[in-house]
């Protein structure tokens, strides 16, 4: 029989995309109020070594005070004008879910418990301009962010530059003050004091990545005005309650956050609990969460955000290469986790909060507590029994 090599070539992507589609749907969607357990060994997963990836979890708490309000003026007391404005709440213990093809086959700690959750929340705003994106209320990321907020917050030369893009990779240099924080207050150089931060040289939109929550707070009251409605509103009619998510998730902005849209007022959510506020959730929900994304965003039959928004999400920035939109990417760099697959992406909050995913394993991994410095050892822990 004589088949071309690209007759075979042709029948190995068939092949593929076969096994692809029957693995996915393979996946089990848990229903509200109800998560399915398997054991370990269902998968041909090594359960006593997962037990010691648990036990270490649990042996590496963070150990920065349970009083959160407390381990955040600590932990950011070098910012000058630095203000706690948003709620804060006292954590719990170390607690965490492992996931695998849906199924939760470990588990520890209190993971019915609503804590914060810090920086995670990035990875749930950036879901709130992918879904406007998917809606048609933003043409691209690529446009220039003052086209659709044309008050002062984006004036001048250099911030008129910034598009959705920079914004979402946090590589826009945005200069100016919002909520009464001040972008080059936050996280400042460590070399230097506040006359040299104030008079900075602006870095061209795209070029350089700065963490800063100022910036991203910023993102977060820009999707506000072109949603026109409080972004938890969004996130629970568009993912949460699709997801089947309990109803005990908060997510709080500033005391001084409120703004006036179409004659209502509405607050302006944080995009981290720097200065207090977030989202406050429990470690079931970021699962969830975290499975939508396992699925390309798709939950059952129903497509939520864009498989092309994902993958759009988790490709590296020009600015960094270990971060997307909001989403961190365990690519070779500063981020990188030695040893462990170079497709991890996850979300990352303040006190060891992690939404870990591996779409090749169909695994999803979320910590509460764990000691940030450790999160590399209990995930390689964690895959040596994978």
């Amino acid at each position: 029989m004589n088949i071309k090599l690209s007759q075979i070539s042709f029948l190995l992507i068939v092949l593929e995309f076969i096994s692809y589609t029957i693995v996915a749907q393979q996946t089990y969607f848990p229903e509200q109020g109800n998560w399915e357990e398997k054991k370990p060994s269902e998968f041909k997963i090594n359960s006593g070594k997962l037990q010691e990836a648990v036990q270490f979890a649990i042996d590496h708490e963070y150990s920065g005070s349970k009083d959160l309000r407390q381990a955040i003026l600590k932990g950011f007391q070098r910012e000058p004008y630095h203000k706690i404005l948003g709620p804060t709440k006292k954590r719990g213990t170390s607690a965490g879910l492992i996931i695998k093809d849906g199924y939760i086959i470990s588990k520890w700690g209190d993971v019915d418990r609503v804590d914060m959750t810090f920086s995670v929340t990035k990875s749930y705003l950036s879901t709130m301009a992918g879904l406007a994106i998917d809606q048609k209320l933003i043409t691209t990321v690529d446009d220039f962010t003052y086209k659709y907020i044309w008050d002062h917050t984006f004036d001048g030369k250099h911030n008129k530059k910034i598009t959705w893009r920079h914004l979402l990779t946090q590589s826009s240099d945005w200069s100016g003050q919002l909520w009464g924080g001040y972008d080059w207050a936050d996280r400042p150089p460590r070399e230097g004091g506040i006359d040299e931060w104030k008079s900075r040289k602006f870095s061209e939109p795209g070029s350089i990545f700065e963490y800063n929550d100022v910036r991203v707070n910023v993102l977060a009251y820009s999707l506000l005005n072109v949603w026109r409605k409080p972004l938890p509103q969004v996130l629970k009619e568009k993912i949460m309650d699709p997801i089947g998510a309990s109803t005990t998730w908060r997510w709080y902005g500033y005391k001084n956050s409120w703004v006036n849209i179409d004659g209502i007022k509405m607050q302006s959510v944080s995009g981290g609990g720097h200065s207090g506020g977030g989202l406050f959730i429990n470690t079931l929900d970021h699962a969830r969460f975290g499975l939508l994304y396992l699925n390309n965003g798709k939950w059952k039959e129903k497509q939520l955000v864009s498989e092309n928004w994902i993958k759009e999400a988790i490709t590296s920035s020009d600015a960094n290469s270990n971060y997307g939109f909001m989403w961190w990417l365990n690519q070779k760099g500063n981020r990188h986790w030695e040893g462990l697959p170079e497709h991890l992406f996850y979300a990352a909050g303040f006190g060891g909060n992690f939404i870990v995913i591996d779409q090749k394993q169909n695994v999803v991994v979320v910590t509460r507590w764990l000691e940030p410095s450790q999160i590399d050892e209990f995930m390689t822990k964690v895959y040596k029994a994978l």
